[in-house]
Order: C-alpha cells, then sequence, then structure tokens
C-alpha cells in the first residue's frame, strides 16, 4: 500500500467513523450509527496491519481474540442497569491502552528510530498522564456507580492543593521528556519520567473524579469519553500514526462537545462539577418532614368526595412521564410502557420528558426506554415539552428528584440553583412514584413533596407503584361495584392471597409476551405472603430444549425453584394454586383420553388435580395440538384471566399488594 493511498483511506475511514458518530445522536439511525462505526474501526485496524507491515505478527491476533472473547462477553452478561458501569469501564481500557503505547514508545519498545526524538517523548508523556488518568477516573467513575465506592462527593482536606500540586508535577514531568538523557543518563532519565508521571497521574485522575457526586456522573462520563479520545490521540502523534490522531480527535471533539451541551443543560461550568459544588458535601443530609398527604393518598378517597387516583388517570387525555434514575434501579421500564400503553387505550396521548441529565450517562433514560420498545416518537427532550406541562392533564414520576425540583428556581445557594428543570409543578395532577422522600443527590428538599393539592406520592418499590397505578386504572366504575353482587375478581384475589403452596407453570405464551419478569415480581410478591413457590417445567414447553430456564434465568429465578415434570407432578393435588402463564398442551387433560388426537398418551401436568387453577393465556383456542382443553370448562376452581399476559400478571401482583 502506497502512503498516498494509505492517507486516502485514512480520510475516508474518519469520515465514516465521523458519519457514525453523528447517526448515534438520534435514536432512529443509533444502531446503524454504531455499526458503520465499529466498521470503520475494524477496517482501520486491517490498514494500519498491512501498511505497517505487521499483518504477520501471529501474537497480534492472540490479543484480538482475547479482546474479543472479553467484550462478547460483556455484551451477553451486562445487564442494562449495569451499563453506565461498563461505559465507565470502556473509557478506561481507552485510557489504559493510549498509556501502553505512550509506555513503550518512550521505552523504545516497537518503534523505529524517530526523526523528531523531543516531540516522540513529549508527546508519549502526555499520552501516559492522559490515559492514566482516563483509567484512574473511569475505574473509580465505575465503582460509585456500582456502589462500591460512596456516591456522594468525596473531598479532603487540602483537596485543591493535591490537583494542583499534581498537576505542576505532571507538567514538570512532560517538559522534563524533552530533555530525558541530558539529566542522569537515558535510562535513569526515562525511568524516573516514567514513575512521576504514573504515581502522579494516578493521584489526579483518582482525586478529581472521588469529588464528583453521583448526580454528575452523566457529565463526567462524557467528559472521561472525551479524555479518552484525547489520549487515543496523542498516542497517535507519539507513534506518528495519522489514523489514530484522526480517530482519537474525532472522539474526544465528540465527547467534549456533549459535556458541553450536558453541563448548559444544568446551567453549571465543567470546573463546579469537577469541584463538587454541584452536589452536597459528604455530610448527613436533613430528612425532610413527613408531609401533608400520606403515601396512601393514591387510593380512593370516598369520605372527602376526592377522585382516586384511577380515576384521574382514566379521565386523564393527556400524560406526562418523567423517568429518572429510581426507574432504572428498579428496572420499571416495561411496567411504565405497559402503563403507558393502557393509558393510550384509554384514549390519552402519553409523551416522555427526558431530561438531559437524567440517568447515570448520557442518553441513559432513551436507552431504558428503546428496551422497552417506547416508540421514540413519544420521548421530548426538556426544551420542547416543558411549556406543556401546565396544559397536561396528569404527570406521572419514575424516580426522578432533582431534575424536576422547583427549588432550582429560587433556592438561592442550593447545589442545584439555576439548573433548568421540568416544569412538572405546573401539571394540576402530579403522581410521584419515588422510594421514600429523601432529597436527590443535590441534597435539595424538593416542595413537590409538601404541596397539598394535586400531589400523589406513591413511595416504595417503582415497580410497585406502576402496577398499583395500573391496578387502579383496571378498577370499574364506583356503581359497578355497589350492586351488592360480589365480583369474581374479589374471589380470585381472596384465593391467591391465602395460597401457602403454589406452582407456576411456565408456557410459550409468557415468552411471546416477555412476561417472564413479572413472573418473577409475582413470584416474589407471593413468597413475601408466606407461600412456598415452585415452577413445573414441561419438558417441551417453548419453542426450544430448556427454552422456560433461559428465559427464567434472565428473570433471575432461583434454579432451585425449577422442577422438572416427573419430580413435581405428584405435588399438584397438595398445592393450594397453580399459575398458568401461557401455556395449553403440555397441560390439557385430554392427553389421558381423548383417543385418536395428536396429543393423546403424551405426559402432561397434572394441573387440573390443583384445587385452584389461575390460567394467564391470551385466548381460549385450543393450543397448537388442536384439542379442546377442558380445564377451560371446568366449573369450579379456575379462574381465567384472558388477554396479554403482561396485564393478567399485574391484575394479579395488584391482588397482592
Amino acid at each position: 500500500m502506497t502512503p498516498t493511498l494509505y492517507y486516502v483511506v485514512c480520510a475516508v475511514l474518519s469520515v465514516t467513523v465521523l458519519l457514525g458518530i453523528s447517526m448515534m445522536s438520534r435514536v432512529k439511525t443509533a444502531v446503524r450509527g454504531n455499526i458503520i462505526s465499529a466498521a470503520s474501526v475494524l477496517a482501520g485496524i486491517v490498514v494500519t496491519l498491512l501498511y505497517n507491515r505487521i499483518a504477520s505478527v501471529g501474537s497480534i491476533y492472540v490479543y484480538m481474540l482475547v479482546g474479543v472473547v472479553i467484550g462478547s462477553a460483556f455484551a451477553v452478561r451486562v445487564k442494562m442497569i449495569q451499563m453506565p458501569q461498563l461505559v465507565a469501564l470502556l473509557n478506561g481500557v481507552g485510557g489504559l491502552a493510549s498509556a501502553l503505547v505512550g509506555i513503550l514508545t518512550l521505552l523504545g519498545v516497537g518503534q523505529w528510530v524517530s526523526d523528531f526524538p523531543v516531540f516522540s517523548n513529549v508527546t508519549a508523556v502526555l499520552a501516559i498522564v492522559v490515559g492514566v488518568i482516563t483509567l484512574v477516573g473511569s475505574l473509580v467513575a465505575a465503582g460509585k456507580l456500582h456502589k462500591l465506592l460512596s456516591q456522594r462527593p468525596v473531598i479532603w482536606k487540602n483537596h485543591a492543593v493535591v490537583l494542583n500540586f499534581s498537576l505542576i508535577v505532571l507538567t514538570v514531568s512532560v517538559v522534563y521528556s524533552a530533555f530525558a538523557g541530558n539529566m542522569f543518563g537515558l535510562p535513569a532519565d526515562v525511568a524516573l519520567i516514567l514513575l512521576i508521571s504514573i504515581a502522579f497521574s494516578t493521584l489526579f485522575g483518582f482525586a478529581f473524579s472521588i469529588r464528583v457526586g453521583g448526580a454528575d456522573m452523566p457529565i463526567t462520563i462524557s467528559l472521561l469519553n472525551s479524555l479518552s479520545g484525547v489520549a487515543g490521540a496523542i498516542a497517535g502523534m507519539a507513534i506518528s500514526d495519522i489514523l489514530l490522531v484522526s480517530v482519537g480527535g474525532i472522539v474526544g471533539a465528540s465527547g467534549l462537545f456533549l459535556t458541553q451541551i450536558m453541563c448548559r443543560s444544568m446551567n453549571r461550568s465543567l470546573m463546579d462539577i469537577l469541584t463538587g459544588k454541584t452536589s452536597v458535601s459528604g455530610k448527613k443530609v436533613v430528612q425532610p418532614q413527613p408531609v401533608m398527604e400520606e403515601p396512601k393518598s393514591e387510593t380512593p378517597d370516598e369520605q372527602s368526595g376526592k377522585p382516586s387516583a384511577g380515576e384521574i388517570l382514566r379521565n386523564a387525555r393527556s400524560v406526562i412521564i418523567v423517568p429518572g434514575y429510581g426507574m432504572a434501579l428498579a428496572q420499571a421500564q416495561h411496567l411504565v410502557r405497559q402503563l403507558a400503553d393502557k393509558l393510550e387505550a384509554n384514549g390519552a396521548e402519553v409523551r416522555y420528558a427526558i431530561h438531559p441529565v437524567a440517568g447515570r450517562m448520557p442518553g441513559h433514560m432513551n436507552v431504558l426506554l428503546a428496551e422497552a420498545d417506547v416508540p421514540y416518537e413519544q420521548l421530548y427532550e426538556m426544551d420542547a415539552i416543558n411549556g406543556d406541562f401546565k396544559d397536561t392533564d396528569a404527570v406521572i414520576v419514575i424516580g426522578a428528584n432533582d431534575v424536576l425540583n422547583p427549588a432550582a428556581r429560587d433556592a438561592v445557594d442550593t447545589p442545584i440553583y439555576g439548573m433548568p428543570v421540568l416544569n412538572v409543578d405546573e401539571a394540576p395532577e402530579v403522581f410521584i412514584c419515588n422510594f421514600d422522600l429523601s432529597p436527590g443527590y443535590a441534597g435539595v428538599e424538593n416542595p413537590l413533596y409538601t404541596k397539598r393539592n394535586g400531589v400523589h406520592l406513591m413511595l416504595g418499590d417503582a415497580k410497585d407503584s406502576v402496577g398499583r397505578l395500573l391496578s387502579e386504572l383496571d378498577k370499574k366504575e364506583p356503581s359497578a361495584s355497589s350492586s351488592g353482587e360480589e365480583p369474581a375478581a374479589v374471589n380470585s384475589s381472596e384465593k391467591l392471597r391465602n395460597a401457602r403452596s403454589v406452582i407456576i407453570v411456565p408456557g410459550y405464551g409468557m415468552a411471546l409476551a416477555q412476561a417472564q419478569h413479572l413472573v418473577r415480581q409475582l413470584a416474589d410478591k407471593l413468597e413475601a405472603n408466606g407461600a412456598e413457590v415452585r415452577y413445573a417445567i414441561h419438558p417441551v414447553a417453548g419453542r426450544m430444549p430448556g427454552h422456560m430456564n433461559v428465559l427464567l434465568a434472565e428473570a433471575d429465578v432461583p434454579y432451585e425453584q425449577l422442577y422438572e415434570m416427573d419430580t413435581i407432578n405428584g405435588d399438584f393435588k397438595d398445592t393450594d394454586a397453580v399459575i398458568v402463564i401461557g401455556a395449553n398442551d403440555v397441560l390439557n387433560p385430554a392427553a389421558r383420553d381423548a383417543v385418536d388426537t395428536p396429543i393423546y398418551g403424551m405426559p402432561v401436568l397434572n394441573v387440573d388435580e390443583a384445587p385452584e387453577v389461575f390460567i394467564c393465556n391470551f385466548d381460549l383456542s385450543p393450543g397448537y395440538a388442536g384439542v379442546e382443553n377442558p380445564l377451560y370448562t371446568k366449573r369450579s376452581g379456575v379462574h381465567l384471566m384472558l388477554g396479554d399476559a403482561k396485564e393478567s400478571l399485574s391484575t394479579m401482583i395488584a391482588w397482592l399488594n
């Protein structure tokens, strides 16, 4: 490959990387942008191997294979809630790679003799400094996000002195590298420079990141992302690799732009954030006094005549949902989507208001809502939707606090004063599904919690709160329950609450509805209610061997609770209740005596022997075998809950609440 062709290819690949990053700024094109950038980087690796004539070095492919295995393992095993930590770690890996390039360059390993040794040495030390700072800062950020370290800012005595002194020493080490070999001889000078630059870069990286609060992590991560690109670009200068310089520069610049955008959204300078001025100090935060509205205020207030939460939501025609980090912690995005679907089915327009710094990394809420298949068109940035809160019928807050705290407008001298917030307080009805009444990371009490009218506090786990809202929406109007006739649902709920031994039978319908997480949630509720819960797995349930096991493992159902058919079939007659989730043929009693049918003689789960059977199937159609299921027409002990499995499960969870 000629130098001219190499430079042309480098220019093209740089443009495609830039194009990919640009496409990542929009959810609709983000996947394609990611693929384009990844393919461009892969092509860059191939071009580098060919142009530098090192494609024949076998050890390179061993290291690449190790990287592929580790990356693939992360892609498969890391949960969505852990994505911010993973992004932080990946930034750190980028910094480490650049630092290694700088170290090897300074040691003269794997390098041709440079025509510009001073430039090479200086850029190598700069790559070490920026790379190590990025690595250590990213590790601290990941530790804070994973709660291995305190999420509150840690500020030492003379913290600023430590930082300033480290910077001065690092500057001296960079300047010193220009004269390497002139002081104590080349080996001694290089060793001294490496020792100083690595030690003080580690100290600086730790000191600057440890005093950033958890709420500022989105900005910190975007800054570290920028630093990883800058470190790569400097490393590229050290080894005269124009492609590395170009791509590193693009990553560094894009990360810096994102950092500036997010700082502007918080109306804060980057220095304020890095010095911990936007978060409270490590001292204990005074808890707010209990508010006048009890956590149970979402239930119907029959005595006062006020409409219940269900009535308000049923009558709402415009609803804005505000997701926050609490939704991520509770992994409630799927239930939030289900709530939105039910509101829309009820005639409401549903939109999502996304604050730029909600969550723990840029775009955190977008990623979680995309996981729940929330249409991108329903997501609105703060500036686009902030004027609509006063005209909407209801707002539902899911685990958000600082980003909607009205105190940011007038509470002078607080960490969030001046930060643009979502105008949730202007809405006539606000449902707040937060864990408790504690202030957010900024430590500023939220006056919304003490507002006397129009605020409905639903404290506790966000999944439970959203489940209660779903249940409220399902409730009939008061006239329907005042006829004196006991609803069948009351009887069903009582039987489920009183059950002390429950067997759950999952089937392909659970897989279709992706209801395994709700199944786990229901099981947890039953266990909290004193019941023993087991799962009966038919060998051919689902569409592949072990299909149900895989889905239940995804929802972290303990393996010890899964029982094969032969092991548990004798226990159905002694259990209090069986819950069927989208299964049919594998429990069809007709298999025992319906001669000449496709399932005749097939061993089935003895579900029909249980005294109470809750069937959460989509409809009463026969299974794939086409044989009618007599369980559906059984007159007693069978509770049919037809329709989407998720909705049926949510109803059952609400019964247990």
